[in-house]
């Protein structure tokens, strides 16, 4: 299992430090960018994200939850390690919007709501690397994990089959339940109100890749 700490749930006036706290345990850096249109909420776009690239060697990875994935994600500086991911529901078409994010040079990411079938992502398997399943519906943080989430990442598990696909996770995973989501199929985990928020950070990341390696 890999880490990527959902900076949503970070102190946004001190989000290098935040980034810095986690960074010896992570995999990745998970940004949640919204538009306040695709789902009611305003977080930070590619100005923020990129000015927090000197921060870190890690790669980023950039959730849109935005309406226009296909016309925003070139605004984004991001090299072969990072992810860009936009959502099936988005009003940009699918494929314009693997177009558009796999000419930037990284890696194309699809996510979907919990409500949407999986059939609705599976004419695009073979050309992103990496499927976002949401376990909360986007927007906010500190939701409650939807549990029917662990069905849906088995059943894509056996969608993906043999192709190289990263299965990741995101909404209201916390060490109680992050094993039973890694037992289903999950490799990478995004987490930001487990992680965020409380005085240790690092400790709290590391607390929750305990959980889930726990026997």
């Amino acid at each position: 299992m890999k880490l990527s700490p959902s900076l949503l749930s970070a102190d946004f006036g001190r989000l290098a430090e935040e980034i810095r706290a986690v960074e010896p345990v992570s995999a990745y850096i998970h940004f949640d960018v919204m538009d306040g249109h695709f789902v009611p909420n305003l977080t930070f776009g590619p100005p923020v994200v990129n000015a927090l690239r000197r921060y870190t060697s890690l790669p980023f990875d950039i959730h849109l939850m935005i309406e226009h994935p296909a016309r925003y994600a070139p605004r984004f500086k991001v090299g072969p390690e990072d992810v860009i991911t936009f959502h099936v529901e988005a009003g940009d078409p699918s494929e314009e919007a693997i177009r558009v994010i796999r000419g930037l040079g990284c890696r194309v990411g699809i996510s979907l709501r919990p409500r949407t079938p999986l059939s609705a992502i599976e004419p695009y398997l073979d050309r992103v690397s990496w499927v976002l399943v949401m376990s909360v519906e986007p927007g906010f943080g500190g939701q409650k994990f939807m549990p029917e989430a662990l069905e849906r990442i088995r059943e894509l598990r056996e969608m993906i089959g043999g192709r190289e696909i990263t299965i990741a996770v995101d909404g209201g995973i916390k060490p109680g339940n992050v094993r039973a989501v890694v037992e289903a199929g999950a490799e990478v985990i995004v987490a930001g109100s487990a992680i965020f928020g409380v005085d240790d950070p690092r400790a709290a990341a590391e607390e929750l890749i305990r959980a889930a390696h726990a026997r």
